[in-house]
């Protein structure tokens, strides 16, 4: 019953125009949406033995539309300070990934609302192979947008996820201590695969559009830890 909920979301996602975002809490879409004209940004670097850089642009369509563009597992590998380029299998994710991102808000109040989103693309190389990564999630704004929280189900495939369940379960949190100062963030995509991950961490808003993210984070599949960091751009 399930993986027919997820293939109904992938069609939702990609089969209609524009319905597939997005900056991410960690490694978890916060389902908030790109003011229109806007164009947001997000980079984001996480540390174990590889270095993996991951780029997002979103750019508002109004109407709680949002599109853009992605470019994923740009992989460094410290020991043999090499880049990784992996076209030949899905025990790890592909790479590196030029991705096209859109997601649709329906608001349901003021504070609570379903984010239907996703991306999808191929790798960079001569062997190319169609990836996607898709999700729906509830959200909700609490206290002023103080507190967001979003969680749902996600549907992708093994050269997006790595080898593993390509349906699960995500989270997150946002929550504004000190707002638009200091917030605590965490999230979790549950998962054996390469991108099944807890991370939790705290973002600093040096300036109010800007704020730098840095964290721990846990492997689901080993239990390896590491550290993210992360710069956003939000209109």
């Amino acid at each position: 019953m399930m993986r027919i909920f997820y293939k109904i979301l992938f069609l939702v996602c990609f089969c209609f125009p524009a319905a597939y975002g997005q900056l991410t809490i960690f490694n978890v879409s916060s389902s908030e949406i790109t003011e229109k004209n806007g164009l947001s940004f997000q980079q984001q670097f996480e540390v174990q033995d590889v270095v993996v850089s991951t780029t997002t642009m979103t750019y508002g369509l109004g109407k709680d539309w949002e599109a853009g563009v992605n470019v994923f597992n740009i992989d460094y590998e410290k020991a043999s300070h090499h880049f990784i380029r992996n076209d030949s299998t899905t025990h790890d994710p592909y790479a590196p990934l030029v991705l096209i991102n859109s997601q649709k808000l329906f608001e349901i109040t003021n504070f609570l609302g379903i984010g239907i989103g996703g991306q999808a693309g191929t790798n960079i190389s001569r062997n190319k192979h169609f990836v996607y990564f898709t999700y729906g999630n509830l959200a909700a704004s609490l206290a002023d947008k103080r507190y967001k929280l979003a969680a749902g189900g996600y549907y992708g495939n093994n050269g997006y996820l790595g080898e593993g369940k390509v349906a699960g379960f995500q989270a997150g949190l946002d929550a504004g201590i000190w707002y638009e100062k200091i917030h605590l963030l965490a999230d979790w995509l549950s998962g054996d695969h390469a991108k099944g991950a807890l991370s939790a961490g705290i973002g600093i808003y040096f300036f109010k559009k800007l704020p730098i993210s840095a964290g721990w984070q846990r492997s689901n599949f080993d239990g390896s830890q590491g550290w993210v960091l992360q710069l956003t751009y939000v209109p």
